[in-house]
């Protein structure tokens, strides 16, 4: 704690700030670090006592980690400033051949943070700027992350104009001239760490300059102290030197940094050959900008750097930026900011981004270059972050010539295509998105971008507005920017200007001119630059929609042996592509996948059950694709995509689809467009000499023939396997190896922008299809037999009946061709926005996908860069498998009509599910009977069955003797590690809801409420049991005195169902739900027939409405708002630990360090066969992987990482036996979770009808009638998790250990077993085999040890207030008054938690009144409960009000301040989330997704951004002003009123608003202008039903009032 003294003043509020003239001060917050707490605050209580704070670490480490999740994440590939430099080892010569960007070295970088800028109008130079940023940056260290030493930053830096007074007051001491600050360049250099490596790169450096015929002045070691690093950061610390030199060949400063660009390439290019290659990195080279940073924490960076403390340190203008890498192996150069941009966010797309930059390499050209292209690449590293490689995209396009602002334009374009505002007043705008979008893709996710070039400042954010943004202007020409407010202490009263960035806004200073433009001047200016407009409209053609088939082309037959030849089953047929024709909507079901992977089974399936879809979680977010569609868009362009660099007519000449999926008719108009000379390639393989090496070698030669077509000019290729008769000697390759192989083959040979992939195909029905094919790299399909099913089945003379008895609604035969493509279109923007990508032209070669099953040769050929662990099929195991479902189509027996796999629902001599129906008989019996010869049969009936998951393959070993059974640990010691699934009460019923809870119990484990509430009479024992029944809940039968139904483990998911401050105080385990195993990337769905009156009250929302909650979003979407949720988890309930629920996915490692980091106590990962009440086929089928990879992946990256300790590691997904539960341990996991088996225990009987509400046996319906045949009672569940724990005894007994700890982690007890699989003797099981070495505790040890604390935070003070204690104690009446700062964060939350303990969510009678003034941190007034009265002056950040359930909450800005309240922003995004009761009164404007999932909370506000109101489903919003985009989407229960002053779309005087009292004053005036929002389900109560003209949308009605 030494340097305590010289860090107390970040904090001060009474620090010094820097008013020279004209700042402009932009702070994005980001990253931080868990800091050390070696923060000091003083903090002035109403008392007038002043009381010392210190943090402790765990507490720093909190706070910063809560800080971080809220950082944006970046993904961590993002912070890998790597653009060029990354290692130069990776570089390949020109010549070599690109490579495909690899899944693995993206995953394994990711990161969030916090960023800002400060910059001066009348771009003065000052030190007070430097000082300021250094001051902010460290108000953010709790957006950063700290490694295992708590020490060591993920990153921070600084970037500035070149301080050139600094370095000629060096020069002079070193004898030299002053430097020609016109013609100078500084390089500020990452050397190895070992003298001789030093002078060899230093070599090479001097060298290359002096080819180039530059003149090296000088190097200089720049001075640092080391005593400040990590021990982590020290070990990888380079030496850091800065070199000088002069251009004297150029005379114009754009020439000058494309001289030092080239330059730069050309040493990366030379050192790449080293072994020191990946050592030498240019933090910048410019005669600009230069940028300071490194592996530090962000309140040590200005101690690190003594150069940024000297007083000769001046810049008009400073991008700061701090890191939070989920990784813990963050590196040097990875640390922002990068050579150009400061990046807060996380690219989803980066891997076809990487993808399609390395295609254009050979065609991007610009005479700025004067023909060296070929030396400047390439323009992108996988090895590198998301930001390094969004940084070296756009510092490309600047260097040859685009001006900042136009360059984001590209790169990072709005949601201009619902946007009315664009449309009527900027269409040069909207012109200018559409001649680029189809020429770059964009770089999408959620973003917050800095930027400067030296002469132009500015942020912008993504399209979806994803990262807090605000600045503000002060009367001297400071402009602020930042992620958070009160970074830097400033006078309101001299503040001219408040707003925040919306989602797609830009703002940019020009320090030249000294003008500040804010969103539409910027974009003007830029679109004004060419006629993009005349462009469009006389190059780009929309391909005019045809109409579909009347009739069917093929006769019955014919179409039979189609299907059987391609692979269709009748399920496909019948509950897909029917379901899809009839609703045109994706079919739902329920359970979980419990068939085997594909690889695994002994049935063919077609390739693309290989692959399982990639989503996103914690790194970034899933988007909303059915409430927040607006951003999100299917249009795509076909055609030559033109040289980037240039800019022309030429280059709009393409075709714009609105969506990929294209009927007959529209794909012969593409075939006969002129311009795209389409060319046509059969995809069929010849098998008559063999089937041995027939479908590569055909694979090569329609390669070939791909790659001539395109040479000749061809600008669309069609791959079709349509034939008018087929052979039985030539089947047809699988359509997506046919794509993905040509894609593939012409972006290694430089081709690729110069055609269109088109796929013609019979084997492509079935949303997951459609995605897989567009993900490697077709823009278009044609799902010919998909239609003629469509058609067949409308003229069926079934259907035709079905329709006129009025049994099916009528559809005619074109209305049943949309329909399937309306479902096809919604499930791939479903699939889409689990990623978090927003436009299907990014998604397109993107690749995301994981493969199970597929061997090197064929992922090397047709899927490189994909990740496929287990090995798999060779090329001549997937031809057999192809051909088993060809020869059914010639064979004289084939059955009449198609075969029923049973991949979907079980049935005799279909596929084997692991959930079937003599499984559960077998299990009924043994817990109902409590016979263990009938467990014994149970347990026999799961050893013989067929290989169904990974850990089938497996075995154990042991070389010790086995003991007796005595000696082993007791089996209530091993049933405490056991916990059920997170059922939510809705899905399934009261009675089997509360029959598992008392079970876990009795037993000590552990039961999960899920994400439906929970009724307060669960909590307390029951004392009033007669012969098995409670008058408390008389539904169950087989009770006891002293049980209780509470769920230890309650559930806050993205609904936030039930989650009040009470629900939270009563639990013994917080679990937030970011995914579950069966649709992972999505939100949990209920039914509206399950809905009844009960489960609508525990909910707050209307009885009959379908409950879709939004996906893991609006509070749980970076890895830093993760550890914001965390942090107010802890701050409600102290006591209680936090747990993190992941999905299996390639990567989750990475994603687990971040959550180790942001201080969670607990991760659960799931496998992807976990089940669920509700959800799509294909979510349920195609996403998530096998839990086995998920944890082995995940508990090694811990141990490497030093984070092992920290957490608990859960697992769960299709637990059957004690078996499962000791291979789960010998792979790392300390817990073990069993759902759909906790189920059938209690009765269920896998009818696979939860999703309907007619559960045979009541335990997943809603209906009384249903539910009075529940057979199930708690002892049942008892007796079977007694018998696991017994079996798991007996095995333990005869490894020869004594107990579970000794076995967990201990992969070296596993290994194969010798077994045969039908397809392949391929498999690879060495990553779960692995070993990293083991905990340095014991799982005993990591599981009791204390809750993760937040440190010492403000309400502990106000606790510790005797006057506030006794109020609470006797409820009485308090009135304090406190400053506080953006570091206090979750304030009021932990009051609150412990008046809901002791009073519930409405029993507290007393009034806590406490007036707060300053800025406060996010979660401002969390979980507030009735009687406490919260009034800030000042302002707040993100999610204020979060969960509150009551009392009131007044904002308000400081008296007389610069500006006009009502038209700043003054509290952030997410505000009122899920809040289910009290008042909030804000003075001034709210963020985006302001009162979402609001349930009973009434507000006034005086405007929102986009998204107000999303999902609301109770409680009463008034609006004094404006609103973004896309109100009250999804709302179906509450009021709105919004005031429409200007045409574009309640009592005020709380907050003394001079709007509210004129709107008082002149009531009658203003009312014509309210619009009302009434949702269907409102619509008869009385303040809706006033006599209204109806004037709105499908959903939510507007009236004026």
């Amino acid at each position: 704690m030494a340097n305590l003294h010289s860090l107390s003043p970040v904090l001060h509020p009474t620090y010094r700030f820097s008013s020279d003239n004209g700042l402009l001060l932009v702070d994005f917050v980001g990253l931080y670090c868990k800091s050390k707490p070696t923060t000091r605050r003083r903090l002035p209580l109403s008392l007038n006592t002043r009381t010392m704070r210190r943090f402790s670490t765990s507490a720093a480490n909190n706070s910063v980690r809560a800080v971080l999740d809220h950082l944006p994440t970046t993904t961590t590939t993002t912070t890998t400033t790597t653009t060029s430099v990354s290692s130069a080892s990776d570089h390949q010569s020109s010549a070599s051949q690109p490579k495909v960007a690899n899944l693995e070295d993206i995953i394994s970088e990711r990161g969030a943070c916090g960023v800002g800028f400060i910059a001066n109008l009348e771009n003065k130079a000052s030190h007070g700027i430097v000082q300021d940023a250094l001051t902010a940056l460290g108000c953010m260290e709790h957006r950063g992350g700290c490694g295992a030493d708590n020490d060591s930053g993920d990153g921070s830096g600084l970037m500035t104009s070149i301080p050139w007074d600094l370095f000629d007051s060096w020069a002079a001491n070193q004898g030299m001239a002053s430097f020609d600050k016109m013609h100078t360049g500084v390089g500020m250099v990452f050397l190895p760490k070992e003298d001789s490596l030093i002078e060899e790169a230093k070599k090479v450096i001097v060298n290359t300059f002096r080819q180039e015929g530059l003149e090296v002045l000088g190097w200089r070691s720049v001075p640092v102290n080391t005593s400040v690093v990590g021990f982590y950061a020290k070990e990888t610390m380079p030496n850091i030197q800065q070199i000088f030199v002069r251009v004297v060949k150029e005379e114009n400063v754009d020439d000058i940094e494309r001289e030092l660009y080239i330059c730069r390439k050309l040493i990366e290019r030379a050192a790449a050959s080293e072994t020191w290659g990946s050592e030498l990195y240019f933090c910048s080279l410019s005669n600009q900008t230069i940028v300071y940073k490194g592996m530090l924490r962000s309140e040590v960076l200005g101690l690190f750097y003594s150069d940024l403390q000297n007083d000769l340190y001046k810049s008009p203008f400073a991008i700061y930026h701090r890191r939070y890498s989920t990784n813990t192996s963050p590196r040097w150069p990875l640390a922002q900011p990068m050579r150009f941009l400061g990046h807060n966010g996380e690219i989803n797309t980066v891997q076809g981004n990487l993808n399609w930059m390395q295609s254009r390499e050979t065609s991007l050209k610009s005479p700025v270059w004067r023909g060296r292209e070929n030396e400047i690449r390439p323009f992108g590293n996988p090895k590198a972050s998301d930001s390094a490689n969004l940084d070296s995209a756009a510092e490309l396009l600047i260097r040859s010539g685009r001006n900042p602002d136009e360059t984001l334009m590209i790169l990072v374009p709005e949601a201009y295509k619902n946007h009315p505002t664009l449309l009527a007043k900027y269409p040069e705008v909207v012109d200018f998105y559409d001649y680029y979008k189809g020429q770059m893709e964009a770089w999408d996710g959620p973003a917050l971008l800095l930027f400067s070039d030296g002469k132009t400042v500015g942020a912008c954010l993504d399209r979806n507005g994803l990262r807090p943004a605000r600045y503000w202007r002060t009367i001297d020409n400071v402009v602020y920017v930042a992620s958070e407010v009160g970074v830097l202490p400033v006078d309101d009263s001299k503040v001219i200007m408040k707003g925040r960035l919306g989602p797609g806004m830009m703002i940019t200073a020009d320090l030249l001119s000294g003008q500040v433009y804010e969103n539409t001047e910027v974009k003007k200016r830029v679109a004004a630059i060419n006629a993009y407009g005349k462009w469009v409209s006389e190059n780009m053609r929309p391909l005019k929609p045809v109409n579909f088939l009347s009739t069917t082309l093929l006769d019955s037959e014919t179409i039979l042996r189609r299907q059987q030849a391609f692979g269709y089953s009748s399920e496909d047929v019948q509950m897909i592509i029917e379901t899809m024709a009839a609703q045109g909507k994706e079919p739902t079901f329920c359970m979980g996948d419990d068939i085997p992977l594909s690889i695994l089974s002994q049935k063919a399936h077609m390739l693309y059950d290989y692959f399982k879809q990639r989503f996103a979680q914690v790194t970034n977010p899933a988007i909303d694709p059915l409430r927040e569609g607006l951003v999100m868009s299917l249009e795509v362009n076909i055609g030559k995509r033109g040289n980037i660099l240039e800019v022309g007519p030429e280059n709009a000449s393409q075709v714009t689809l609105s969506s990929p999926v294209l009927n007959e008719g529209e794909l012969e108009s593409l075939l006969k467009d002129p311009q795209l000379k389409a060319q046509v390639l059969p995809t069929f393989f010849d098998i008559r000499k063999g089937i041995e090496g027939s479908l590569d070698k055909t694979l090569y030669k329609l390669c070939e023939a791909a790659d001539e077509a395109v040479r000749n000019g061809s600008q669309l290729l069609v791959l079709s396997d349509r034939a008018d008769e087929l052979e039985a000697t030539r089947p047809a390759i699988p359509i997506l190896l046919a794509v993905a192989a040509v894609h593939q083959h012409l972006i290694q040979n430089g081709l690729r922008m110069s055609a269109s992939i088109v796929a013609d195909t019979a084997q492509c029905f079935s949303t997951h299809q459609f995605a897989c094919l567009i993900g490697y790299g077709a823009s278009a399909v044609c799902p010919y037999l998909a239609l003629e099913t469509c058609r067949q089945w409308r003229l069926s003379s079934k259907t035709v009946n079905l329709m006129r008895n009025g049994k099916m609604p009528t559809v005619t035969i074109e209305q049943a061709q949309t329909n399937f493509c309306k479902a096809i279109k919604a499930g791939l923007l479903k699939i889409l926005s689990k990623m978090g990508i927003s436009l299907l032209s990014s998604y397109c070669g993107a690749q995301i996908f994981e493969i199970y099953g597929l061997g090197k040769e064929i992922v090397d050929l047709a899927f490189s860069g994909s990740v496929s662990k287990i090995g798999g099929l060779t090329f001549d195991e997937l031809a057999r498998e192809t051909l088993s479902f060809w020869v059914k189509a010639f064979s004289e027996d084939t059955a009449k009509r198609l075969e029923n796999f049973g991949f979907i629902q079980f049935r005799p001599g279909g596929e084997y599910h692991a959930n079937n129906p003599e499984m559960s008989k077998l299990l009924h019996k043994a817990v109902r009977e409590k016979s263990e010869s009938a467990f014994s049969i149970y347990q026999q009936h799961l050893a013989s069955r067929p290989v169904n998951v990974l850990r089938d393959l497996l075995e154990f070993k042991s070389n010790r003797a086995p003991i007796p059974v005595g000696k082993v640990e007791p089996a209530l010691s091993i049933v405490q590690r056991f916990c059920t699934g997170g059922m939510s009460l809705g899905a399934i019923s009261r009675e089997t809801h509360e029959a598992i809870a008392v079970a876990m119990n009795r037993l000590g484990g552990k039961s999960n409420s899920g994400e439906g509430g929970e009724d307060p009479i669960r909590w307390r024992p029951l004392t009033d049991v007669v012969d098995g029944y409670s008058p408390t809940l008389p539904h169950l039968k087989g009770l006891q005195n002293g049980d209780t139904a509470t769920s230890a483990i309650k559930q806050v998911a993205s609904g936030r169902f039930g989650v009040t401050p009470t629900f939270l105080a009563n639990a013994d385990q917080l679990e937030i739900k970011i995914a579950q195993g069966a649709k992972p990337g999505e939100g949990g769905q209920l039914p509206g027939k399950k809905v009844s009156a009960y489960i609508a009250k525990l909910r707050n929302s209307k009885p009959g409405v379908p409950l879709i909650s939004p996906p893991p979003h609006h509070d749980i979407y970076s890895i830093e708002d993760l550890a914001q949720l965390i942090f107010d988890l802890h701050q409600v309930n102290p006591k209680a630990k936090v747990s993190v629920k992941l999905v299996a996915e390639a990567g989750i490692g990475t994603v687990a360090s971040g959550v180790a980091k942001a201080n969670a106590d607990i991760i659960q990962i799931s496998g992807h066969d976990g089940g669920t009440g509700a959800s799509p086929i294909s979510s349920i089928k195609h996403a998530g992987g096998p839990w086995e990879l998920g944890l082995t992946e995940t508990h090694q990256t811990l141990i490497e990482n030093g984070l092992r300790e920290r957490v608990i590691l859960r697992v769960d997904g299709g637990f059957r036996s004690g078996v499962d539960v000791l291979m789960a341990a010998a792979m790392g996991a300390d817990e073990y979770g069993f759902g759909s088996l906790a189920m059938i225990a209690t009765g269920c009987v896998m009818a696979r009808i939860c999703h309907t509400n007619n559960c045979p046996v009541g335990v997943a319906s809603q209906r009384e009638e249903l539910r009075a045949r529940f057979p199930g009672v708690p002892g049942d569940l008892v007796n079977f998790f007694l018998y696991v724990a017994e079996e798991v005894r007996g095995m333990l007994a005869q490894l020869g250990y004594e107990k579970l700890d000794d076995i967990i982690g201990r992969t070296d007890l596993l290994k194969p077993r010798d077994i045969s699989l039908v397809k392949t003797q391929h498999l690879d099981l060495n990553y779960i085999l692995s070993n990293v070495g083991l905990p340095k505790w014991s799982s005993t040890a990591i599981r009791s040890q204390e809750v993760h604390s937040n440190g010492p935070v403000l309400d502990d003070i106000l606790l510790s207030d005797p006057e506030v204690s006794h109020a609470i104690e006797n409820e009485k009446e308090v009135h304090k008054t406190i400053k506080i700062y953006n570091v206090d964060r979750a304030v009021c939350g932990r009051i609150a938690g412990v008046i809901a303990k002791r009073y519930g969510d409405t029993g507290f009678a007393g009034q806590i009144n406490i007036t707060f003034t300053g800025s406060a941190g996010q979660s401002f007034a969390c979980f507030l409960t009735p009687g406490m009265n919260i009034q800030l002056i000042g302002e707040a950040n993100d999610y204020v009000g979060k969960g509150m359930a009551g009392g009131e909450l007044v904002v308000t800005p400081v008296e007389n301040p610069g500006f006009c309240p009502e038209d700043a922003t003054i509290v952030g995004n997410t505000c009122l989330y899920g809040a289910t009761g009290g008042q909030i009164f804000v003075r001034g404007k709210a963020g985006e997704r302001f009162a979402v999932r609001n349930s009973l909370a009434q507000a006034v506000v005086e405007g929102s951004g986009d998204h107000c109101c999303e999902y609301m489903t109770g409680g009463c919003v008034v609006v004094l002003g404006k609103v973004g985009r896309n109100v009250a989407a999804g709302m179906t229960g509450g009021l709105a009123y919004v005031l429409d002053e200007d045409d574009t779309l309640m009592p005020k005087e709380k907050t003394g608003s001079a709007k509210g009292s004129m709107i008082l004053l002149e009531w009658d005036k203003y009312l014509s202008l309210f619009w009302q929002l009434v949702p269907p389900s409102e619509e008869d109560t009385p303040e809706a039903c006033a006599e209204y003209q109806s004037t709105a949308s499908e959903k939510v009605t507007l009236q004026s009032a």
